[in-house]
């Protein structure tokens, strides 16, 4: 509490008595209760009294001057160092309040750069993201090249073989691989909004910091001497919608926290958006080579089968050869023997010409229709022979046509999955981690 003024203390004024001798006139007056009516002179204990009466009043009035002068120079003194006192006092306050709020703008402004720092950082592997999207698209127009040109094989070797079966879980892989990258670059997309929501609040909040501090600073500056003050009595109020220290310091920290909040699922963010194109990279770079061993290992399959064929291809080509040359043989053969057979039959004939007794079954005419019967027996073995050799021939034939046909097969599936899938696979981006800073 103020305290209160010193009163100057107060002594009784020495008083002074007066004999006055009443006069014994009937109807004369006295004292002040006749002054201003009557017209008569007035006695000298009466002029006396009137005169002390003045006199006590003047040293009255005088006493109560200076004690009143007294009072007022003390109140001056007083009320001038109270002033300067509370002066003092609000201008400490307001420094200290012109810490608090450069230290709630600092915080503020720190939040706000490393916010937008991390949105770049963010918005940079959102970008990664989509490069490696990008990326993709190479691999899986190869996986699908890949099995449509396979489907372009022939019916012998239209089967659904491991290459095939890689294939196709390379084609899903990389089908979720961009599922998943797509779902992530919506996720980033959503937390670098988010950032900058939070990162717009703190600016308000520190805009609204950096106003405050210019206003408070400036009312820091002010002083008695300063040319600006003015007279502002309505200003003498607390608005209703005034907030507290403790609601202005927690708001200020409540988007510092928030801001802390957004921040550290941008880093998680970053941190799984990284795991995630090395995950991915890793699986498909492990899955490519899955589906180029398949193919290798079936080039080298196609390879062995086309040989075999190749090497029984040469075989039969050799006993069709060697069947046309004993075809040949047996029809010679059998020439010869009809020839022989013409000989006998002919000797038969002549001598069944012979006259009277000289037809004779003579030793030569035994030996003759042995001869025939015997040539007649070679000449049909020769022909079931040469029967079995024609069909022969045309079995061998056909194996041919087949030999060369499973050949010709062989060497399109070898044309299709070496020539061109495996060729066409050399485009195959080596690793889509390397491919995201691309």
């Amino acid at each position: 509490e103020e305290p209160l003024p010193t009163g100057v203390p107060t002594c009784p004024l020495p008083g002074k008595i007066c004999d006055v001798v009443r006069g014994e006139r009937p109807g004369s007056c006295c004292g002040m209760a006749m002054a201003g009516i009557r017209t008569s002179k007035y006695q000298l204990p009466e002029w006396h009294r009137r005169n002390a009466r003045v006199y006590n009043q003047a040293y009255t009035v005088g006493e109560e001057s200076e004690r009143g002068r007294a009072e007022a120079k003390h109140l001056t003194k007083h009320a001038a160092a109270c002033a300067q006192r509370a002066q003092e006092y609000s201008k400490t306050t307001l420094a200290q309040r012109l810490q608090d709020i450069h230290f709630w703008r600092v915080e503020l402004q720190k939040e706000v750069m490393e916010l937008d720092a991390e949105t770049n950082l963010l918005a940079a592997q959102k970008l990664r993201l989509e490069r490696t999207l990008d990326a993709t698209e190479v691999p899986y127009g190869v996986v699908t090249d890949n099995l449509q040109c396979r489907e372009r094989r022939q019916p012998p070797d239209l089967v659904i073989d491991e290459v095939e079966r890689q294939l196709l879980k390379e084609a899903d892989l990389i089908r979720n691989i961009r599922d998943l990258l797509k779902r992530t670059i919506i996720q980033a997309t959503n937390q670098i909004r988010s950032n900058r929501i939070q990162k717009e609040f703190c600016e308000l909040d520190w805009s609204d910091k950096v106003e405050t501090y210019h206003i408070d600073d400036k009312c820091v500056n002010y002083s008695n001497d300063s040319t600006d003050i003015q007279s502002h009595p309505s200003s003498v109020k607390f608005e209703e919608n005034a907030s507290t220290p403790k609601t202005w310091a927690q708001f200020s920290h409540d988007n510092i926290y928030s801001a802390e909040q957004e921040k550290l699922a941008s880093v998680q963010l970053r941190s799984l958006i990284n795991n995630i194109i090395h995950d991915v990279s890793e699986d498909l770079r492990m899955q490519r080579a899955a589906v180029n061993e398949a193919f290798d290992n079936h080039c080298r399959e196609l390879d062995d089968a086309k040989l075999r064929l190749e090497q029984h291809l040469e075989k039969i080509l050799k006993d069709i050869g060697e069947e046309e040359a004993n075809i040949v043989a047996l029809k010679k053969a059998i020439r010869d023997k009809e020839t022989h057979l013409k000989v006998a039959q002919t000797r038969l004939y002549d001598r069944s010409f012979r006259p009277n007794i000289e037809l004779c079954k003579d030793e030569p005419q035994f030996r003759l229709v042995s001869e025939v019967e015997e040539l007649t027996v070679f000449i049909e073995a020769l022909k079931r022979k040469l029967m079995e050799s024609e069909q022969c021939l045309k079995n061998l034939e056909e194996t041919r046509m087949k030999l060369e046909k499973e050949i010709a097969v062989k060497a399109n599936s070898i044309f299709i999955d070496r020539e061109k899938c495996m060729t066409f696979r050399i485009r195959y981006p080596v690793d889509l981690e390397v491919a995201s800073y691309k």
